[in-house]
């Protein structure tokens, strides 16, 4: 069966245009993972992208997953509430092209519409501008969560780019 979704593009180029979102409660915090653990990208990866249609790194070995968070340009951070796990987030540094990707970007089915997506994408921003990039950028299409397309723009990202694919 095809079905046709619809994939947005969008940037922010600098710190200055974040529209923050602040913490809602103390109890949350978001955390560079150090050192590095394959199966919080994994279990985040398959808990969150089972009702998204994340499928590309279902058939990863444990080789590719540690290649993958063993990568220098990799970051991921996740969040937290008290001491349960909530959400993540990947980044991608692109020395080459001097930018910032953030490659996936969600939470946990139980901490979903609590304006804690808007939280974790601010901290995404935040974290990125670190590096000091020309630009941070997401693609989001019509199989992530009804609010990620209105969450990004809602955060000073613009689109630039439009496609429709078949999968």
């Amino acid at each position: 069966m095809n079905k046709k979704v619809e994939r947005n593009y969008l940037e922010i180029s600098y710190l200055k245009d974040l529209k923050d979102s602040s913490i809602l409660s103390d109890h949350y915090s978001i955390n560079l993972v150090k050192p590095v653990d394959f199966q919080l990208n994994k279990f985040f990866y398959k808990n969150i992208g089972k009702s998204h249609h994340w499928v590309d790194r279902l058939v990863w070995g444990e080789k590719q997953w540690l290649d993958y968070v063993s990568d220098q340009k990799v970051k991921t951070y996740v969040l937290k509430d008290k001491d349960e796990l909530a959400g993540y987030f990947e980044l991608i540094f692109h020395k080459d092209k001097n930018e910032v990707e953030i490659a996936y970007l969600g939470l946990l089915e139980e901490y979903q519409n609590k304006k804690l997506g808007s939280y974790l994408l601010s901290a995404a921003i935040r974290n990125s501008f670190k590096e000091k990039p020309k630009r941070v950028w997401v693609h989001t299409c019509s199989l992530d969560h009804k609010n990620a397309l209105n969450n990004y723009i809602a955060r000073g990202m613009k689109v630039f780019k439009t496609e429709t694919i078949v999968i």
